[in-house]
């Protein structure tokens, strides 16, 4: 029963660690790791071979550092104040920027309001901003032919910004509607600064192309 228990312990410790590749939040990411983290203490110390104070050395050390930088994200999300929009953009859309820099992409920003008729983009015109539609829908068009519609949450102009030239559809606002723009030229200047938010922005793009291309 005892070598069972051990195995169990060595399972769960593999496990957690698997699940936490899974998960999007930080702190949530790293509290499993930390929980793994001892259950593979318990594991590599209690088994017949043990204990292996090697690996308990090392799995103590990535305990500390996950402990350390959850204790950083919490002082980081008190030290930054989000208002109501930005902090529901921030967890769901940019769930993978640290506070941080989701302040830095929010500061470069302009929140604008869209009334129907508005057109946000126009094929093969230059996009100047990428923008972000906070709430309302849009119509998307290309060569005069209705190809979608999207609503809260949805990039409009992000093929031509990652690949360069005119706007692939035109974009029109279909009911009223909110949306933030970021600048392009500030924007990149900000990515190339920013590598890790460049790698951030680029996840975004992924799961809002993913998300065009399922419905």
């Amino acid at each position: 029963m005892t070598a069972m228990l051990i195995d169990l312990a060595g399972h769960a410790s593999f496990g957690l660690t698997a699940i936490s590749f899974y998960v999007r939040d930080m702190i949530v990411l790293r509290g499993l790791a930390i929980i793994a983290g001892f259950v593979g203490i318990i594991y590599n110390y209690a088994i017949a071979a043990g204990p292996l104070w090697l690996v308990i050395f090392w799995l103590s050390v990535f305990i500390l550092i996950n402990a350390v930088r959850i204790a950083g994200i919490f002082l980081e999300r008190r030290a930054v104040k989000f208002s109501e929009e930005e902090t529901e953009l921030f967890e769901t859309v940019f769930q993978n920027f640290s506070p941080v820099e989701f302040m830095k992409l929010m500061r470069i920003g302009q929140w604008r309001s869209g009334a129907e008729g508005d057109r946000l983009a126009v094929q093969g015109e230059g996009i100047g901003d990428l923008k972000l539609l906070y709430n309302g829908e849009v119509v998307v068009e290309r060569d005069g032919e209705e190809i979608g519609r999207a609503k809260d949450g949805a990039m409009i102009g992000e093929i031509s910004f990652i690949q360069g030239g005119g706007a692939t559809a035109t974009v029109t606002v279909k009911r009223p509607s909110r949306y933030i723009a970021w600048p392009e030229v500030e924007l990149r200047k900000l990515l190339h600064r920013n590598p890790a938010m460049d790698v951030a922005m680029k996840h975004v793009f992924s799961i809002d192309l993913m998300r065009k291309l399922a419905t």
